[in-house]
């Protein structure tokens, strides 16, 4: 494995309701090395995005609190004074938001929106950053540069602007890109070309990312890694051959199970019972997934489980999955 680019150390990101703070992403520890891709799946509601956001910082700290460690280059990050941190962000880690529409400011040209990185993190010309910016612009794939740099947002296709929004994450050469759910307003023709094009550009200039996403096919043809989150847990974390090949958690196997096959198009699609409790109903004890797998024995589940290794490099949170079963007894109650 190659060195160490990012270690996050017992992150709790919580939010603020009725007076009382909520964990909605709840002891996670991880790293992120150089030149890989590490993907966090789950379903909507699992604090993939709340983990993405908090390692930046870009969460309202008014109702939001970070803890733990997030430490990039000796840095913790959850403690950086804010004018520390903005050196950080853009400059060493670089975003790419799920909504360029929302993300990009719609009453700024594209190509000033590129630049505005670079006024902040370098000592470039404006002659320089222009140059810079269409050379950013070219590199993504835009037809036209010189074109899309006077441009507003509005005057862009749907994957025009997310090319634009993946130019200006990458306008000061960042050692990270976090990419939060980069295709998902986008067609399947479209999601494809982004999904090339981030390839073509992390093998030109050796950046990690970390890509959140619930689209497992995405996973499959980006991950280097996977971490499959639930419930603001990290329940299972292993290379992205063994997490389709060999899942053990049985939240992963659920998922993977669910998944439409053209091999056995005949066979019904298993169906997670219940859904993702609220932040308020969150069990705070236990396996949390025990609830959407009712005929397993309350036994068969760790009062306090932890992330292990079950196999080199292949860590599963709760003992549950050695006796689990990928069955759904109709007529067992969930306990949702």
């Amino acid at each position: 494995m190659s060195e160490k680019l990012l270690e996050i150390r017992n992150m709790r990101t919580s939010f603020r309701a009725g007076g009382q703070y909520f964990a909605a992403v709840d002891n996670v520890s991880v790293d992120i090395y150089k030149n890989e891709t590490l993907a966090v799946v789950g379903e909507s509601g699992s604090g993939k995005s709340s983990m993405a956001l908090s390692v930046t910082r870009l969460h309202n700290p008014a109702y939001t609190r970070v803890e733990g460690s997030i430490l990039y280059q000796g840095k913790n990050l959850t403690s950086l004074p804010e004018a520390e941190l903005n050196k950080v962000r853009g400059g060493h880690i670089g975003m790419i938001f799920q909504d360029p529409q929302s993300a990009l400011n719609p009453l700024v040209k594209v190509g000033l929106q590129i630049e505005e990185s670079l006024v902040y993190h370098t000592d470039m010309s404006r002659a320089e950053r222009r140059n810079h910016a269409l050379d950013l612009l070219r590199g993504v794939g835009m037809p036209r540069p010189e074109l899309t740099y006077g441009q507003f947002p509005h005057e862009l296709s749907g994957g025009m602007r997310q090319r634009a929004m993946i130019a200006s994450a990458l306008s000061c050469s960042p050692a990270l890109v976090i990419a939060d759910e980069p295709t998902t307003a986008l067609d399947v023709t479209i999601q494809a070309q982004i999904l090339d094009l981030m390839r073509s550009l992390q093998a030109a200039t050796q950046t990690s990312i970390l890509l959140i996403t619930h689209d497992l096919g995405v996973v499959a043809e980006m991950a280097d890694r996977v971490a499959v989150m639930y419930a603001g847990q990290l329940v299972e974390l292993a290379s992205c051959s063994e997490i389709f090949n060999n899942p053990l958690h049985p939240y992963t196997r659920s998922l993977l199970s669910s998944i439409p096959s053209l091999e056995n198009s005949s066979e019904r699609l298993h169906v997670i019972r219940g859904i993702v409790p609220s932040l308020k109903d969150l069990p705070r004890t236990g396996c949390r997934f025990s609830r959407r797998i009712p005929w397993m024995p309350p036994d068969s589940h760790q009062d306090e489980p932890e992330l292990r290794e079950a196999a080199p490099g292949h860590y599963v949170m709760c003992s549950c999955y050695e006796t689990f079963e990928l069955f759904q007894e109709m007529n067992t109650p969930c306990r949702c």
